[in-house]
């Protein structure tokens, strides 16, 4: 049984991005998000931006301009070694969930170039957002 009938890629994108937009802060009937739901909401929104188009294709050309400037900066440097450094950085670094969500769709579109175990478990999120949709 489907209560909401069928949100499609777009729908997913919004209701991620308000879900994370309100979610994190909190302050309503609900707990606030914590950690680990605002890192895999943010990398399902990352799959739904990506699905989604439009306006949410602003944020992908956004990633793809951090790392084409870091690329610059550090000729030669991969997208698995992006993958794994901002994945160090997101567990290891004291950051707020905000912060977190933030990192979450950055981590997101480097780990679908990076190849390897990277690709699959982005590939997977990617395959459950369209599924959700």
């Amino acid at each position: 049984m489907n209560i909401f009938g069928n949100l499609g890629p777009v729908g997913l994108a919004v209701v991620l991005t308000v879900l994370l937009l309100v979610g994190i802060p909190g302050g309503g009937k609900l707990k606030p998000l914590g950690w680990w739901p605002t890192l895999i909401l943010s990398m399902l929104a990352g799959s739904a931006y990506k699905a989604a188009g439009g306006i949410f294709k602003l944020v992908p050309d956004l990633v793809g301009s951090v790392i084409s400037t870091i690329n610059g900066v550090i000729p030669g440097v991969t997208m698995p070694a992006l993958a794994l450094a901002t994945a160090i950085f997101i567990l290891f670094k004291k950051l707020t969930t905000k912060q977190v969500g933030i990192l979450g769709i950055f981590f997101w579109y480097i780990a679908a170039g990076a190849g390897g175990t990277w690709s699959y478990v982005s590939d997977a999120i990617a395959h459950l957002g369209a599924n959700v949709a």
